[in-house]
This record gives structure tokens, sequence and C-alpha cells, in this order.
């Protein structure tokens, strides 16, 4: 006797038993009749609503028996079986690798085809598997599904719940079986065994370059789009990266997570953590292979190397200046702009750059961290102290080529030979005079505003220079921090301590380009060429 058949209306499908076509055709209609009394999803059939409730009771009714892992639905622990039979019976068309799952390998076969058949319905993105959509999707609900039994946290995925509950139990059940490595997800074992294997299975369709991981080159890809899918709620700026968003963030929180063990200094990243501890361990793995000098930081290796090559690959759009670093190509950027966006939280005085900021900050703080291990002197800035170093030395390791007088320092230099170029390179724009030095124009300037800043508590006298008040406090104080090496009599500033050395080392550095004399101090040489003048 033949059996009857029963056929759907719509698909032409056919069924052996009536009651399969009534549930088959509820996907027609989209009818749910079974209802979960805990979060109200609606289902088309009574075995997936058991299965689902699951999800709330935790309960794993199927069990295996060579490991006794539990699980809540049978096709979960079939699947499960073929880790220990090591059976893969799905085998990609392409490549021919197998899998031990149906899904996993038409995951895998998107790989090939770059299909994305799963669109979200309300930013329209695509994607190559079903349960990454559902993912996406609870970035616009901020649905939170999946909670810790331990703290209550909460968490859009299975996956991430299970990855936290291993912070709870420092669980790490997955080992390498090369160098014995234990993880505490299975996707990162299987990561991590591509370092001893070489194998880089996803590649670039554009660029044919290959990678370990699927989100590296997922990320990858953005080189080629340009798309910046994070973007920064106060500033708008976009991001190709989660992590390079969350990092960006700190700059207008100011968070600093990251603390140091030795100094307590706090960072806001943990590399530049891990780059810092190299300062107490002395640590430098990068060095120079043209004089051997060696760096804690591969970048700072780089910009050293261009000392040699003189290279500058970076150039001003403006003034065509160019720059060995990109960084103080974007800094010198604001002399053209007039761009200052570092301002102090306690003057609203704003800086162009953040050291400036940093090093203005320290007259509010009056912070002194770098100190002389010769006379323990304090300074607030590390350029000072080394300033500061050679008057112990006195080293003079830069010589003038003109007229061979040496100097502690290559700025002291450059600056010097101005005096023989009579070059003067920054001009006052308002009454177009010339300068050697910018300190000298700075000063200048406070000529047309009238401006002076600077207020002595002692006295009330006014100064438009903190350095100018600073040697006036002397006055009050008698203190004379400056002192010779050879007599110990001390200074109360920097420039008469220099031009009392010469007394000690016969030096004349002044030269009259009239008669060839050298005087000791340029206030004698300039009372000399009087003498000639009046002839």
């Amino acid at each position: 006797m033949k059996e009857k058949t029963y056929s759907c209306d719509v698909c032409h499908k056919n069924f052996t038993q009536k009651g399969s076509l009534n549930i088959h055709y509820r996907i027609h209609t989209g009818v749910k009749p079974f209802s979960c009394v805990v979060c109200h999803k609606s289902f088309s059939q009574k075995a997936n609503l058991d299965v689902h409730f699951r999800t709330h009771t935790g309960a794993k009714p199927f069990s295996c028996n060579v490991c006794l892992k539990r699980f809540s639905r049978k096709c979960l622990l079939d699947q499960h079986y073929r880790i220990h039979t090591n059976e893969k019976p799905y085998s990609c068309d392409v490549c021919h690798k197998s899998f031990s799952q149906k899904n996993t390998l038409n995951a895998h076969q998107r790989t090939h085809t770059i299909e994305k058949p799963f669109t979200c319905n309300v930013c329209q993105k695509s994607f190559s598997h079903r349960s990454v959509l559902i993912a996406h999707h609870r970035t616009h609900t901020f649905e939170k599904p999946f909670s810790c039994k331990v703290c209550h946290k909460s968490f859009s995925q299975r996956s991430t719940l299970k990855a936290h509950h291993r912070t709870h139990t420092i669980e790490k059940p997955f080992s390498c079986d090369v160098c014995h490595k234990d993880f505490s997800h299975r996707s990162a074992l299987n990561v991590h065994h591509r370092i001893h294997t070489f194998e880089k299975p996803y590649s670039c369709y554009i660029c044919h370059r290959n990678f370990t991981q699927r989100s590296t080159l997922n990320v990858h890809y953005r080189t080629h789009t340009n798309e910046k899918p994070f973007s920064c709620e106060v500033c708008g700026k976009g991001f190709s990266q989660k992590t390079n968003l969350n990092t960006h963030l700190r700059t207008h929180t100011e968070e600093k997570p990251y603390s140091c063990d030795e100094c307590g200094r706090r960072f806001s990243q943990r590399s530049n953590l891990n780059t810092h501890y190299r300062i107490h361990a002395n640590e430098k793995p990068y060095s120079c292979s043209v004089c051997g000098k060696g760096f804690s930081q591969k970048t700072n290796l780089n910009t050293h190397l261009r000392t040699h090559t003189e290279e500058k690959p970076y150039s001003c759009d403006e003034c065509g200046r160019r720059f060995s670093q990109r960084s103080n190509l974007n800094t010198h950027y604001r002399i053209h702009t007039n761009e200052k966006p570092y301002s102090c939280s306690v003057c609203d005085r704003s800086f162009s750059q953040k050291t400036c900021l940093n090093t203005h900050f320290l007259t509010h703080t009056n912070e002194k961290s770098f100190s002389c291990h010769m006379c323990g002197k304090a300074f607030s800035r590390k350029s000072n102290l080394n300033d500061h170093s050679w008057t112990h030395t006195i080293e003079k390791p830069y010589s003038c080529d003109v007229c061979g007088k040496g100097f502690s320092q290559k700025t002291n230099l450059n600056t010097h030979l101005r005096t023989h170029t009579k070059e003067k390179p920054y001009s006052c724009e308002v009454c177009g005079k010339g300068f050697s030095q910018k300190g000298n124009l700075t000063s200048h300037y406070v000529i047309h505003t009238d401006e002076k800043l600077f207020s002595c508590d002692v006295c009330g006298k006014i100064y438009s220079q903190k350095s100018n008040l600073n040697v006036h406090y002397r006055m009050h104080t008698k203190e004379k921090p400056y002192s010779c090496i050879i007599c110990n009599k001390h200074f109360s500033q920097k420039i008469i301590l220099n031009k009392h050395l010469l007394t000690h080392t016969n030096e004349k550095p002044f030269l009259c380009d009239v008669c060839h004399k050298h005087f000791a101090h340029k206030s004698n040489l300039t009372r000399h060429l009087k003498t000639h003048t009046n002839k």
C-alpha cells in the first residue's frame, strides 16, 4: 500500500505526517504559538521552546561519556563527540580543508567568496555569519542577556561570558602540545599554534597579504577602504579599531589605569607602561648599527638613525621646511595655524605643545623632580639639569669653527655662530627689528604690549619674565645657587658664574675686529671699542 503524503500548498514540499505539515505551515504564516514565560520570546515549535528554556534554567541533560562534559542540546553533544573521534566529515570544495561541523564549513566557504548574506536592518551592515549578526544587533539594542553568577556583570555574547568566568577561576584548560603554554580559550590556543606552524590562513584579496587571525585581516581591510567604524562621542574623531578608540578616549577623561610598581607613575596605555619599565631596568633592546647607541624604543632608534643619514622625509606644505619626525612637523604646523590645543587648568593659558604645558604647569606646583647628583640642586626640567651639570665638568664638546670658542651645549654654539654671520632669524611683527635668539624677541615684544605678568611678593616690583623675577628674588633671599667648582665662590646668576670662570681659565673669547685684542668680558670689549671710535 502506497504511503500517503501531505503537500504544502505554498512551496509544495511533501510530508508523511499531517502534524509535520501543520508545523511547516508556520514558516509561511509566521505563527509562533509557543511563548517563553520568562522572556516572552515566541517559537513555532514546542521542541524549540524547550531547548530555549534551558538558557534560563541552565539545564544540560546531555552528557559526554568520554569527558563527562554536559550540553543543553543533543546536536551539540553530537558535534562535541567529533573532538574525541577527530572526525571531520565536511570538506571544502575549494581548498579541501575539513571541518567537524556543517555550519563551520559554510562559514569557511565564505572566506573564498567574501559573501555576507546576513544584513543588519538598522545600519545595513552585512555579515558572513548569522551569529555575528545577532551579536552585532545587540550594539543597537544594548541587550546583554548573559550574566555572570559570581559578580553579576552582564555580557552581550555567551562566548564573552565564558571568557569572563575564567577571570574568577583562573582556569586555563587548553594546553599547547609544542611548548606547553596554557590558554583559557581554545580559540586562543588555535591562534597560538600558528606561531609554531607559521600558518597564515587568512589572505587579503586586494594585496594578498596573509594573516594568522581573521580579526587581524578584518582590521587590515580598513587600510584599503579607509573605514573608521569607531567614532569618539566627544570630538567625533574616527578610528579603525576599537582599542585605538578606547586609548583615544583617555585623552578626554585623562584616565591612566596602568601604574608603575617601581615609582607609581601612571599611564593611559599598557604599551607605554611596558616601555617605561625599561627605564628602571636600564633595558635598551634596540641598538644603532652605525654608532652602537642603545634605545629603549624602536621609534627612538628610527629617529636616531636619521641623525646619521640626515634624512628629513616630512615636509611642511606652507613653507617647505623639512623635518625628520612627523610629530615635529605636526607641532610646526601650529605656527601657521596659531593652534594651541593644550590649555592650563589653573590659569587657562594655552600652548601648542603638550611638553610646553607640562613645563608651564610646574610654575604652579613648584615641583622640581630632577636633582643634580653632584650638589643636590633640584630643577623642574631635565634640560635645565643637563645645562647645570656642565658647570661641574666645564666640559665643552662643541667648538666654533670660526674663533675656536667651546660650548657645553649645541644650541649655545648655534646661537654663538650668529655673532659671526650676523644672522637674525627672529623678527618682530610690530616694528620689524631682528634678533638672533627667540628669547630676546619674546622679551622685546613686551615693549609693544607693556605686559608685565610676574610680581615680587616682597617689594611689589613687576617683571615681564619669570626668569627675571627669580633673579630679582635672590636680592631679598641672598641666595647664590651657582658655585665655582675651582674656588667654591657662589653667585646669584649663572651668567656671573660664567664670567668668573674665565678668571681661572684665562680665556678671552671677545675679539676686537680693529686691533685683534682679546677680552674676557663683552663689557670690556665694548669699552675698548670706544677708544677706536674716539680717535
